[in-house]
Formats: C-alpha cells, structure tokens, sequence
C-alpha cells in the first residue's frame, strides 16, 4: 500500500518528530499554564485565561530573589567551569604527563556518578573543612561538576582540530600568544560556547547539590520545589516559559550564524 510505503521510507524523520513533541510537550503545558488564573492556591486545572502572572513576573513572595540567586551562582560557575575546563582539555590533548590516563578516566567521574552521593560527598568535605553553607558553598559545588561537561565538549573539539594550521601560523612568524588568540581559540570556541551553555543550564537547573550544600539559601529550583508543597504561584511557569524562549533563541541563532558562516565561505 502506498501509505505504508510512505511511512516506511520516512520512518527516521516520523520518529524523530514525535520524539521531538514528547520533549516539547512538558514545556508547551508550562506555556500554556503560564496564563491562567488558578481559583486555589495549586496552578494545575485550567480555570481562565489570564496576563496578570505576565504583568508582574515578581509578585510571588521572593521568586524574584531565588531567580537572582540562581542566575548569579550559574554565570560565575559557567566561567569559573569554563575556563578551567578548557584549560584541562588543552593539557589532556596537548601534553603528555604522568598520571594523564588516570586524569582522563577521573574527568568522567562526575557525569557518571549519582549526584546524591556527589552532593553527601561534597556535604561532608564543607563540615569538615567548617565552611559555612551558603553561596560560596554552592559556587564551588556547581563549578565541581560542571567541569566534567565542559571538559568533554572543549576536549572533542581540540582533538579534531588540524595541527598544520597553527604550524602555519607560526611559519608566518606569528607568536604564541597570536597563535592561540587568532587561530587555536576561533576554531576551538564553538566547543567551548558549547561547554559553556551545557554548564550555565546544568547549574541553573542543579537540585540535589545545591539541596544539600546551600544552607538557608534558596536557589530557583529550590524555590519551585518548596512552592509545590504549599501553593504554585503562576509566575513560576512565566519564568520557566521565558527562560525556555530564551534559550531556543540562543540556539536558533547560534544555528543561523553558523549557516551564514557556512555559505559564505562556500562562496
């Protein structure tokens, strides 16, 4: 039958589609709730549409603050991550020293331990040390593992990158410093973009670190876990829309600029 052959030829692209909804589909249900005006306190049954929650994304009691908060940590992890993670994947590839196999293997440490036993560990190393729970506390614990993640996207592309170029480079009497700022860093920066957005949504996100290690702070995530025992205000999935439009923006126009790149330099 002609449909079945249909479908069988464009079997990939259907899967692919209805995964693709599966995904979309949480986020589409926080848009679509983002406008109601819930009777009670829980913003789970659609009652009527309603632009108060977009009119005033602040008025629940210290959303705002815990959003802050959680921008805050995720910038200044993002680039303590970020840097040292490229650091580390240049030295990974680059160099050979001892203990760089075990290096290697320990990387992927973070990403493939349970983050509840990541988050005691950390909980334990802070006690003992006597720190006090807290931003700091909370800083460090992201940086921690985020690292991981940038060092695997940073380290992929630096492994790909052609050695010839920078001999080039230095043929045409270019120091190291020119070197590295006008052609190792372009070529290895959309795998450090990448490392970096990876680290900056992975910190925003965090929940069970941050649990464990942030003391009396509230972070966002934090913020929407406490909110959904007692009452969800409305402005939480404004929030959650605004920032998922954020990030989709980000990431068509990063696909745009590489499009662009792309046909001029076929041209």
């Amino acid at each position: 039958m002609p449909v079945l052959r249909l479908i069988r030829r464009k079997l990939v692209v259907i899967a692919g589609l209805l995964t693709l909804a599966y995904m979309i589909l949480p986020n589409a249900v926080v848009m679509v709730f983002s406008f109601n005006r819930p009777n009670g306190r829980f913003n789970y049954a659609w009652q009527e549409f309603s632009l108060d929650a977009w009119k005033d994304p602040c008025g629940a009691a210290d959303l705002c603050g815990s959003l802050s908060l959680s921008l805050r940590i995720a910038f200044w992890a993002t680039a303590g991550a970020t840097v040292l993670g490229t650091m580390i994947a240049f030295a990974l590839v680059r160099y050979r020293f001892r203990a760089r196999g075990a290096i290697n293997s320990l990387i992927f440490l973070p990403m493939a331990m349970p983050e509840v036993v990541m988050a005691a560990s950390l909980l334990t190393l802070f006690l003992n040390m006597g720190a006090q729970l807290g931003f700091w506390t909370v800083l460090i614990a992201h940086i921690m593992f985020c690292l991981s993640f940038v060092v695997t996207a940073v380290k992929a592309r630096v492994m790909s990158m052609d050695p010839r170029l920078e001999e080039a480079a230095r043929d045409l009497y270019a120091g190291p410093v020119q070197t590295f700022l006008r052609v190792t860093l372009p070529i290895a920066a959309p795998g450090i973009a990448a490392g970096a957005l990876l680290a900056f949504a992975l910190s925003f996100d965090d929940f069970i670190i941050t649990n464990f290690n942030a003391g009396s702070t509230v972070t966002f995530p934090m913020y929407v876990w406490g909110s959904a025992q007692r009452g969800t205000p409305v402005q939480i999935n404004v929030i959650g829309t605004a920032m998922f439009v954020i990030a989709v923006s980000v990431v068509l126009a990063g696909q745009l600029i590489a499009n662009r790149r792309k046909s001029h330099a076929g041209k």
